[in-house]
Parts: structure tokens; sequence; C-alpha cells
């Protein structure tokens, strides 16, 4: 076989990212060389114009190029990443559970990402989050019972899909078990195949049974299914769980390469060939690539190390070509979907039906001074702006953020009590019961000011702040929360 068709097959099977909002010209040099395609992120999207100029831009390069993005409404969206997602995430869906909401919402996503030339959504997050103290996956999932999740990751297939994008059923086998970040570490689910066939993979089973065209696998580790090797490189997980117990004939597009749980140890490269010897199709990078100085020629290298794997026998060429056919059936049918027909209140609908008040909410809250704690963001949610603050115009706002890590102390609550005196405290967080910061300040308020109130805008665990008033529980921080959450508890 010729080098140029190798390289071209090899080119085939990666779908990187480029910086800026226009694809630069070695972006589409490599797309007319035969590339996959692209992932879209935050930093490349201005507005709805600009990015159905930069898909179509794309596509002149190839007509069959991929453009994906990860919109998975809720803490994690590329398209409203400036302002946040007008559509509730998959925490609060679970909790409403209505499917035909949810399919709903996801047709409404699905068709605003066709109207713009985006063919392949990396949603919906199937993962059961069984540990509360999961820093990755939380509010992005339907929840913690298996039949619920099943029953809502299949509606968001079904949604997406018939809006003419391609979905991808998230984090293969099972994201939801760990309480490590797998950009960062290699997370371990301890489970046997007994408790994974009830807990992890009936999602998976579902997205299947409702036709997913694709699948992602996750950077962790399951030692009964997968031994030492995370589970993107484990052909046991891919060619025998996957395509032939579970029955699955996409495409298998892996999670980000340049995370630590994939290529720490061995760079993106060699994680890119292990890769497709276990059975992946699409090689995705994510967000991270492109802020190297050197993404273009991290891609080729990563092209380069696939073509020497055929040559030393490591990898065939066969299963590149079979790679390739199934990464063409994700480039879709640029604008099949239209999102002039989607109801712009639906989000804000289901938002408030996903809204939770646990104990009693004190009179006058539209006078209350707002506290909003501010965890580091995770990197799949990125600085995306969240809270009430755009939604109480008129309403004294203090933001505290990591830099309390070490801790705080009595008199930062007297403080804030003493400068609130008769007004209610309301306190905005983000997964408090992770960060023993947030929860110290929380709990020191409750015993320094007779009306507190914790507005939980991440995943609402077992803990509860002793002495405070109420609890509110929003499922999410997208605007759609943040709006359904002021209108309750701040606006006169």
């Amino acid at each position: 076989m010729r080098a140029s068709t190798l390289r071209g097959l090899a080119l085939r099977t990666l779908m990187p990212a480029f910086p800026g909002t226009r694809p630069p010209a070695w972006a589409l040099r490599l797309v007319q060389e035969g590339l996959g395609g692209f992932a879209l992120f935050g930093y490349n999207i201005a507005d709805a114009g600009q990015i159905a100029a930069l898909t179509t831009a794309l596509r002149s390069a190839r007509a069959d190029v991929i453009v994906a993005t990860d919109e998975e409404g809720g803490d994690v969206t590329r398209l409203c990443y400036a302002q946040g997602s007008p559509y509730p995430g998959n925490a609060a869906l679970g909790v409403v559970d209505d499917v035909e909401l949810t399919r709903g919402i996801y047709r409404a996503i699905g068709s605003e990402l066709a109207e713009v030339g985006i063919t392949l959504d990396m949603a919906p997050a199937v993962d059961v989050n069984t540990a509360d103290d999961n820093p990755t996956i939380g509010t992005r999932s339907f929840g913690a019972n298996a039949a619920r999740v099943s029953a809502h990751a299949a509606a968001a297939v079904v949604g997406l899909q018939s809006a003419g994008v391609a979905a991808c059923a998230k984090h293969f086998p099972g994201h939801g078990a760990t309480e490590m970040d797998s950009h960062h570490d290699l997370p371990l689910v301890d489970a046997s195949m007994e408790l994974l066939w009830v807990r992890e993979l009936p999602p998976f089973a579902a997205a299947i049974a409702a036709g997913v065209r694709s699948i992602m696998t996750a950077h962790i580790r399951v030692p009964v299914l997968t031994g030492d090797l995370p589970a993107t490189f484990s052909s046991e997980t891919m060619n025998r769980l996957l395509r032939k117990e579970m029955g699955f004939t996409g495409a298998v597009v892996s999670d980000a390469l340049e995370m630590q749980g994939a290529s720490g140890a061995i760079g993106i490269p060699e994680a890119a060939v292990r890769a497709l010897v276990a059975g992946n199709d699409l090689l995705c990078f994510g967000g991270e690539l492109a802020k190297f100085p050197n993404a273009e020629a991290v891609i080729e290298a990563t092209a380069t190390a696939i073509v020497d794997a055929v040559r030393e026998g490591r990898l065939t060429a066969e299963r590149l070509d079979e790679a390739a056919v199934r990464n063409a059936t994700l480039s879709g049918i640029a604008g099949l979907g239209s999102a002039n027909g989607v109801d712009p209140n639906l989000g804000l609908v289901a938002a408030r039906r996903a809204l939770r008040i646990e104990g009693t909410l004190p009179p006058a809250l539209e006078r209350s001074v707002v506290i909003q704690l501010e965890p580091t963001a995770t990197v799949a949610v990125g600085e995306v702006p969240w809270g009430l603050a755009p939604y109480v115009a008129g309403v004294e706002t203090l933001r505290m953020a990591d830099a309390h890590d070490g801790g705080v102390d009595r008199a930062t609550a007297e403080a804030i009590a003493a400068r609130a005196t008769d007004r209610p405290v309301v306190v905005v967080s983000r997964d408090t019961h992770r960060h023993p910061w947030a929860r110290a300040l929380v709990e020191l308020l409750s015993t320094q000011h007779p009306a507190v109130v914790l507005v939980e805008m991440g995943w609402p665990a077992a803990w509860r702040p002793s002495g405070a008033l109420a609890y509110v529980a929003t499922y999410g921080a997208a605007r759609a929360n943040a709006r359904a959450a002021a209108e309750v508890l701040l606006v006169a």
C-alpha cells in the first residue's frame, strides 16, 4: 500500500481542534488530505453566523468532514460558552423525569447544531452518577438510578438524531462511580461484571437500542474488564463487550487523548496507536490541544505514528479502513435541522420544573445579600458564566473563590453576617459538599445569621448545612437554572 494512502487512512481517524474563530490554513489543508474532522470548543465560537461560516469553510475543503462539539446543555455548553446554556442539563431533566421533555430538549439542541452545520454532538452523557464526590460527571448525569438514566439516554439520542445530528453516548463503560477526573488522573471503578451489568451498562444498552450512531470511551480503569489499562486501550472492552456482547455497530469515539488518563505516561501519538489497536475508530483531541504552541505538529506526529504502526505490524491497514468507513457515517447532512421551530421558553420551563426547595424560605428575599462561592471549574465545563447575579439587578452580590481553599475562619462569616444585618443571606454555590472551604462557610454563616439559604447549583449530595433555613437545588448551573431560581427567590 502506498504511503500516501496509508497517511490518508490514518488522518481519517483523527478529530483534533484548532484555535480561533476561523480555521487556520493548516486545518483546511489537513481536511483536504483526509482528516476525519474537527471538534469545536468555546474559544471557536462567537455567534451563530460565525459558526455557520466556520463550518462552511471546513466543508468547502471536503464535503464529508465531521464537525463536532460537546453540546450537552446544562453546565457543558459550547454554543453558549460566553453566556451559559438556555437549556438545563441532564441532572435537571432526570429529576423532572419526563422523557418527552428530555426528547424535546435534545431535539432543540440538535436543531440548533444542525442549523450551523455541526454534524456530531458528543452527547448525551449517560453515566450513572452513583458517587456524590464525582468531580467530572455530577450534573452531567441524568441521575443515580440506572433505569431512569437508561430511559432518558434513549430519549436524548432520539431527540438529537431526529434533528439530523449524530449522538454520542458517553463515557463507556461508565464514569459515574469515580471520584477522580480523568483529565488529571486514571480513575478506578472497582466493580464486578455483575454490578457493571446492573449499574453502568444499561444506559449504553438503551442508547444502542435507540440507534445511537457513536459511543465515546472513558479513560478509566475497570480491573475486572480492563486490567491495568484504561478502557480506551482495552480490546476486551471495545471488541468483546461493546461490539460482540452489546451489539454496537456504530463508530467508537475516544475521549480526548491529551487527557492524563490516556496519554500522561506515553504521549499522544502512542495513545492514538493503542486506541486504534483496541478498537476505537475516531480519535478525539480535546480543547486543550489547540492551546499547545505546536498543535499542528502533534497532529502530524500522530498521523506518522499510526502509519509507522502499520508498517511495524502493530496495526493493520484493514483496521484503519474499517474505522474510516464507520467515521464517514458521522459527517451528517448539514442544515437538516432548523432552530426556527424551537420553543424559546422550553429550557426555562424545564428548569422551573426541576427546582426543588427544602425547608422554609425567609420573607423579603428580594432584599438579600447574595454570596456566590466559586470553586475552580472543571476542564469539561470551562469558564462558562453562572450564578444568579444577571437576574437580580440591584441585589448586593459578593464573590468568593478558591483563594479560601485553605479554610474559612469564623471572622469571615461574622463579617458577612454583620454586613447583611437584618437582610437574608443567599449563598450560591456548586458542588458545595466537595469543597471544605465552601461547606465550612455555609455552616459558619448559619450559626451567625438567622436567615441563610443555600442555592446548590451543582450535584445535590446527601450533605445539608445545619442551621440553614432552606436548601434550594437547581440541578445545574445553566442560564436556565439560574433564571428559574432567581424568579423564585430574589425577584420581588
